[in-house]
């Protein structure tokens, strides 16, 4: 069986894309009577009395209700809540280009929380130093706040790299890249 093979794209009940779970998984849930297979590898899987499809597709049969949770307080999910931009000047960057910022600095009183901790690049970090953003000519873009949503993995699929057998449920955006020909 190739690495391909041994993901399952797990679709809701109006067939949406859910996330990427393991064959195991699926065979689990699909044992369990939660889900249908809508497409099948050729790889198969044998045991003593039964010889199973490896499914590439499954679809839950009833609807669920996501709960929400608070979003987890990390470095990551403060980078994705402002969209790696460094608040103060803007520039977009990559993680290793960044760091985060205690907007009310810690020997001032300021706290490690949502409201308090900004994206910030290097060098608008070293210009702040250990004052506020007023005492170093600094301005924020967006005041700092928890944010509503639930951070998510994002997955980014090549068009080399996805399933034949996942291409008909999955939405094509410009994350997807192009396979030159």
């Amino acid at each position: 069986m190739h690495a391909v093979d041994t993901r399952t794209l797990l679709l809701s009940q109006g067939y949406e894309p859910i996330k990427v779970i393991s064959w195991q998984r699926a065979i689990t849930l699909l044992s369990l009577g939660k889900v249908e297979v809508i497409e099948e590898y050729d790889a198969e899987i044998r045991a003593v009395s039964v010889v199973i499809k490896v499914p590439a597709v499954v679809r839950l049969l009833r609807s669920f209700r996501r709960h929400a949770k608070p979003v987890k307080f990390s470095r990551a999910n403060i980078y994705a809540r402002d969209n790696h931009r460094c608040q103060y000047c803007g520039a977009r960057c990559s993680i290793g280009e960044l760091t985060y910022d205690h907007v009310v600095p810690r020997s001032k009183g300021g706290r490690t929380t949502w409201d308090n901790i900004v994206t910030c690049c290097y060098g608008c970090n070293r210009a702040k130093a250990n004052r506020t953003p007023a005492e170093a000519g600094l301005r924020l873009r967006c005041p700092p706040m928890r944010p509503q949503w639930i951070a998510a993995v994002t997955i980014r699929l090549s068009t080399r790299s996805m399933p034949e057998a996942w291409r008909d449920y999955l939405y094509w955006t410009q994350e997807i890249e192009h396979d030159e020909l």
